[in-house]
């Protein structure tokens, strides 16, 4: 197979498409050369984005520092240069489908996940950076509020800190509901994206099983996040919700082709994306093929399985609790948001 084989043939032959994974001007570039038609971001790569380019940036960066002086306001300031830099770059793809893609994810301050009164309020002034920026919000009850109220407002937004079928079904039915909302009201509803991190949740799974000396082996949790994606997709096309998958954090080129077919959006960091270019891959559609039953079986020896497998799995109420949430969070604050409060041009 030559090179660029297999990811030019998925967006050729398949349903399955690609956004990007990263907001540095450069890779965006590259990415969008390659066929990718959004951009997913956090904290974490908005912060990265603005110390690649602080000389290209400087006063817009500057800018800030000197008006903003207040923490979280300046984080939000700064990541809005990165992110409406991205967004100018993906414009011809959002005004080539009309809206239905060319999008940039900008999220809401992680450490906010459960504070509905801050996050609708920051979703608002995100919105206005850019006709085609979809606020980033966590998929928690509160996030769930709030996606509500801004899809009836006509905000899009992708829902993140998500990992299991029944925070999927949980977005695609509220975004359904602010849908009502917004036709009620004359409104164009916002657009939905749901995401799935899948190689967070392997990578979840992995660690409760050894914890527990579950017999699971490694084929076993490679397999779990595809497992929670494959049923998730059946889900949505049963009832064919609005609301469009996002499956992020692939921890291998296999969480792509085994999903390839599948009418879903792909996030792809630019080291897979080199990796999907370069290896001789399987140029089919995998998305019918099912989980092996023993493999489910025996991962479902596992409560925290059996939480993000399930459609009822768990309520809203406990999205916050699961395990792998508190932590991807405290990773989004830590080492992207708290940086971008303390970031400096010298």
């Amino acid at each position: 197979m030559k090179k660029a084989g297999y990811l030019q043939w998925a967006i050729e032959s398949t349903k399955t498409v690609w956004w990007h994974d990263s907001a540095e001007p450069s890779e965006l570039e590259r990415g969008i050369r390659r066929g990718a038609i959004g951009a997913t971001t956090n904290p974490f790569l908005a912060n990265l984005a603005l110390s690649r380019n602080k000389d290209a940036w400087a006063r817009e960066i500057d800018n800030v520092l000197s008006e903003h002086p207040e923490p979280e306001r300046k984080a939000e300031k700064l990541m809005s240069i990165a992110i409406t830099h991205a967004a100018r770059q993906l414009e011809p793809q959002y005004e080539k489908s009309e809206g239905r893609m060319g999008y940039v994810c900008a999220q809401v301050n992680p450490a906010r996940a459960a504070e509905r009164d801050i996050m609708l309020p920051m979703a608002r002034r995100f919105h206005a950076w850019a006709p085609n920026i979809a606020v980033k919000l966590p998929a928690t009850a509160a996030g769930l509020d709030v996606l509500e109220d801004c899809t009836a407002e006509g905000i899009t937004a992708t829902l993140t800190i998500s990992y299991t079928i029944p925070q999927v079904i949980a977005i695609a039915e509220r975004h359904r509901i602010g849908i009502q909302r917004a036709n009620q009201n004359g409104v164009e509803p916002g657009k939905c994206f749901a995401v799935i991190m899948i190689g967070r949740l392997d990578d979840y799974l992995r660690d409760v099983a050894h914890d527990s000396e579950a017999n699971i082996s490694e084929s076993d949790i490679r397999q779990a996040g595809l497992a929670v994606s494959k049923r998730a997709y059946s889900i949505y096309k049963q009832h064919s919700y609005e609301a469009m998958l996002i499956v992020a954090a692939l921890r291998g080129t296999y969480h792509m082709t085994e999903l390839t077919g599948a009418e879903i959006i792909m996030s792809i960091a630019p080291p897979y994306q080199e990796m999907l270019l370069s290896e001789e891959l399987p140029c089919e559609e995998r998305i019918d093929r099912q989980i092996p039953e023993d493999v489910i079986e025996r991962l479902s020896t596992l409560p925290e399985f059996i939480r993000a497998y399930e459609p009822e799995g768990m309520q809203p109420k406990d999205f916050i609790t699961y395990g792998v949430t508190q932590k991807t969070l405290a990773q989004f604050h830590e080492g992207g948001w708290k940086l971008l409060e303390n970031f400096q041009l010298v």
